[in-house]
């Protein structure tokens, strides 16, 4: 078994790979006409990554960037981002990646709860991220991710006395949590280590070869999946990864074809989408072996992998956990909500609200840990500055997921449900909790309940149950208010699609209001008479 802490920082296991296949391609972006940057695709080496890693070391170095500083980055899936990522690794900075899809609020929340001290943004995002500062104060230089100069501003502190190595910070994750604000995830060059080579020492339908892979991702490289599973998995193995802006069906099979492609990555929506697509000659024509998913709908399993011809192997992972489980090995459970069974370095069981482990086949929260001497080996370091919610989730010496799953006797898991009160839409992880906070902010809303409702398309979509104050009159005027007030203030896929008026919310005895009673089991909301649809003007801007 690897020890992930061994390799040290990010950096140099990427000076060991550019050593070994310095003429390997290591990333690259398919062809897109129209996109303002790369639309004829492109594709770098190890070794032209390291020259572009060099020139950006060189430049935070000699303004004294180094151990204990966060840089933010707004760099919307630009191949460029690793020579900023690798470089300031490699001085000990911690790199805060930003949600392109950020409004300023919600950027100024996550630069100033940082601390960073440099802030980095493509241009088209240039004016937001300058007037964000500008709010914080004006303390915090903004730069050009295009433009980026010779020479920096000046680091504001010295940095820490040392070293940077496995234990030091490599990234700041801002993910999703119940309590309305994104929580920042501590990533170690350990935790990164350790989520690739758990993933490349996983086999069976998930086999990889040294050299020779070439992993596509569409999910954004500022999540989890693609920064933590899939750019480290390649920087061990010398191989490529691939990435596009975002996902395109229309273009799918063309891109997986022409990149030449030997594993993929998407969320659970995406094999529904691909089955809705004419047949096209290209789908048959591809290299890819398996593609790792999550949340798949079993009925579909089969299909999609007869008509496509590859694995499609469900897995389950957290951003903070560092480490996936999956029904990678035969015969796997396709026809079933499996994600598989643990594998080395790597424990679950099924909890009931006491912590006490639940019998096979009764439903329970799924607990995750690396074992009983080291539990929280590989996983997060913590939330920051969030010491009593770190320690929340680690009840028992297990880490709480917040999932409902269920065990079978032969040890498999099977996912049932989420116990968070987070709504998936699009691979995105929404917090009900933070809408709601931007809402009860608008003078006519009295009262609010945001919760997820399905949607054939994107998995769930986001519904807002709202009590309407005076001067406020309910009905699709201000709805559509409601609309514009959230769109300007959140990232547009936060922003209520649905909205239905109600004279009152169903309470407790502790005055919180309770979700689960507000609609009759077994209603879909989005069918009750009075609700306005507004998914139309739901756009990415």
């Amino acid at each position: 078994m690897f020890d992930a802490l061994s390799h040290g920082t990010l950096h140099d296991t990427f000076l060991r790979t550019v050593a070994r296949w310095p003429d390997r391609p290591a990333y690259a972006v398919p062809p897109m006409p129209g996109r303002s940057y790369h639309p004829d695709g492109m594709e770098i080496t190890w070794r032209e990554t390291a020259e572009g890693v060099e020139r950006m070391k060189a430049r935070y170095a000699a303004a004294g960037y180094g151990l204990g500083h966060r840089v933010s980055i707004l760099f919307e899936q630009r191949p460029e981002f690793f020579f900023h990522y690798y470089a300031l690794n490699a001085l000990g900075v911690s790199v805060v990646p930003i949600n392109p899809d950020y409004r300023r609020e919600e950027i100024a929340y996550v630069v100033e709860h940082s601390e960073s001290c440099l802030a980095v943004a493509v241009d088209n995002r240039l004016e937001d991220m300058q007037a964000v500062a500008a709010s914080l104060g004006g303390t915090i230089p903004v730069l050009s991710f295009e433009r980026f100069p010779e020479v920096l501003p000046k680091a504001p502190t010295p940095p820490l006395a040392g070293k940077p190595d496995g234990t030091t910070e490599a990234a700041l994750l801002y993910t999703s949590g119940t309590t309305g604000r994104p929580k920042g995830c501590i990533l170690t060059n350990e935790y990164f280590h350790h989520f690739g080579l758990s993933y490349i020492d996983l086999g069976g339908r998930l086999k990889m070869e040294e050299g020779v892979e070439r992993m596509y991702n569409p999910l954004p490289l500022h999540h989890a999946n693609c920064l933590s599973i899939s750019a480290p998995a390649m920087l061990h193995l010398g191989g490529c990864l691939i990435f596009p802006d975002r996902f395109h069906a229309s273009t799918w099979w063309k891109d997986l074809v022409a990149t030449k492609a030997t594993a993929v990555h998407f969320q659970g929506i995406i094999p529904n989408v691909l089955l809705k697509l004419a047949v096209d000659p290209l789908e048959q024509q591809h290299q890819v072996r398996f593609a790792l998913c999550a949340g798949v709908e079993p009925s579909l399993h089969e299909t999609f992998e007869k008509r496509f011809g590859m694995a499609l192997v469900e897995m389950w992972a957290m951003s903070e956990t560092g480490r996936l489980i999956s029904d990678n090995h035969e015969p796997r459970k396709i026809h079933t909500r499996s994600f598989g069974k643990p594998a080395f370095g790597t424990e679950a069981r099924v909890v009931d609200e006491n912590n006490n482990e639940q019998p096979v086949g009764t439903p329970g929260e799924l607990v995750v840990r690396h074992s009983a001497a080291t539990p929280r080996k590989g996983f997060f370091s913590g939330y920051l500055k969030n010491e009593e919610a770190t320690e929340e989730s680690w009840q028992g010496g297990w880490f709480h997921t917040g999932d409902v799953a269920v065990r079978d006797a032969e040890g498999v898991f099977y996912f049932m449900d989420r116990k968070k009160n987070i709504i998936r839409r699009s691979g995105e992880n929404i917090a009900a909790a933070e809408v709601e906070a931007c809402l009860t902010f608008h003078p006519e809303v009295k009262q609010v309940a945001v919760l997820a409702v399905p949607d054939e398309l994107r998995e769930e979509e986001v519904m807002a149950c709202i009590i309407a104050k005076p001067p406020g009159v309910p009905g699709p005027e201000l709805a559509s208010k409601l609309f514009d007030y959230a769109y300007e203030r959140l990232a547009y896929f936060k922003v209520p699609a649905y909205y239905l008026f109600m004279d009152s919310l169903p309470t407790g005895t502790s005055a919180k209001v309770q979700k689960i009673h507000i609609f009759p089991q077994g209603t879909d909301p989005r069918t009750l008479p009075g609700v306005i649809d507004l998914r139309p003007r739901k756009k990415k801007s």
